[in-house]
């Protein structure tokens, strides 16, 4: 299990450039790639998102690459040979107009601007590549590093947690088989208090009470919430990035806790329910945090 959120950076550096590359990763939905990079470089942008999707589906992820000249690096020299041959050609023609030979000499070229340039600092893309992908390389492997440790934070926190949602569910089952007949008894006797003499054995009376106390009944939702707590265990022990499955199932038994709520007409039950949704609402903040 992976957290969405961490950081990764990553150098490298050859004869002519060096390259420094940062991974800013947090939480979001969707996959989410930004690439801030020198325009020369947008060319790689599609190579850099196949390989950070390799370890990356879910989230934003941000990547900064920085390119510096490499220290002691001589810088590139430009030479126009297009602009220097139309340059010799002019002079030739020049030269046949006026009737005589001109034939330009070394400074004649020098003094042409445009034709001879040092390197303006641009950037090939795919020369720089050979930098870029190793520097790439070394920030995901930071990045999934942290990623994979603050999972296994997030796995222990929730395992905590899960227990402690055990033991108020336990709390709740171990009054729940007489809870029924507790509640039922409490509506007849409200019945009389009331002054209508209903008569238990009457069949109605006796069928009415019985399914005002099945309403009462909260076993189902008890099995299902044991259901729910051990899928949620073993979507943390897979493989796969879990993090919508866990988000669905902690939708799932807010359902149910607030059913066993609705249910329940006992100060004590609704105290524990109270405590349970403030436990789970902090397993839910953390599970958006979740590939």
């Amino acid at each position: 299990m992976h957290s969405m959120t961490g950081f990764g950076r990553g150098t490298a550096a050859s004869e002519a450039w060096q390259a420094t590359i940062e991974i800013n990763a947090v939480n979001r939905k969707q996959a989410e790639i930004v690439v801030q990079a020198p325009r020369e470089l947008s060319a790689l942008e599609g190579r850099i998102r196949k390989s950070v999707l390799a370890i990356v589906s879910r989230g934003r992820v941000q990547v900064s690459i920085s390119m510096e000249r490499a220290q002691g690096a001589s810088p590139a020299i430009r030479v126009d040979a297009a602009l220097a041959k139309a340059f010799h050609n002019a002079f030739i023609g020049l030269g046949n107009s006026l009737g005589q030979p001109l034939v330009p000499n070394v400074a004649d070229y020098l003094r042409q601007p445009g034709l001879i340039e040092l390197g303006s600092g641009e950037i090939d893309a795919e020369e720089a590549w050979p930098v870029i992908e190793p520097a790439l390389d070394d920030a995901l492997r930071s990045l999934a590093a942290m990623r994979e440790s603050e999972g296994n934070h997030l796995k222990s926190d929730f395992l905590v947690r899960l227990e402690t949602l055990r033991g108020f569910t336990g709390k709740i089952a171990k009054d729940a088989p007489a809870r029924p007949i507790r509640q039922r008894d409490l509506l007849a006797k409200r019945l009389r208090d009331a002054g209508l003499d209903l008569d238990p054995s009457d069949e109605r009376v006796a069928k009415e009470l019985a399914l005002f106390a099945d309403r009462c009944d909260v076993s189902e939702e008890l099995t299902r919430l044991d259901s729910h707590f051990a899928k949620f265990r073993e979507y943390l022990e897979a493989a796969e990035a879990p993090g919508r499955a866990l988000d669905f199932l902690c939708q799932e038994l807010f359902r149910e806790f607030n059913t066993i709520g609705s249910k329940s007409n006992d100060s004590g039950i609704t105290q524990t329910i109270v405590e349970a949704k403030t436990e789970l609402e902090k397993i839910r903040e953390q599970v958006q945090n979740v590939e």
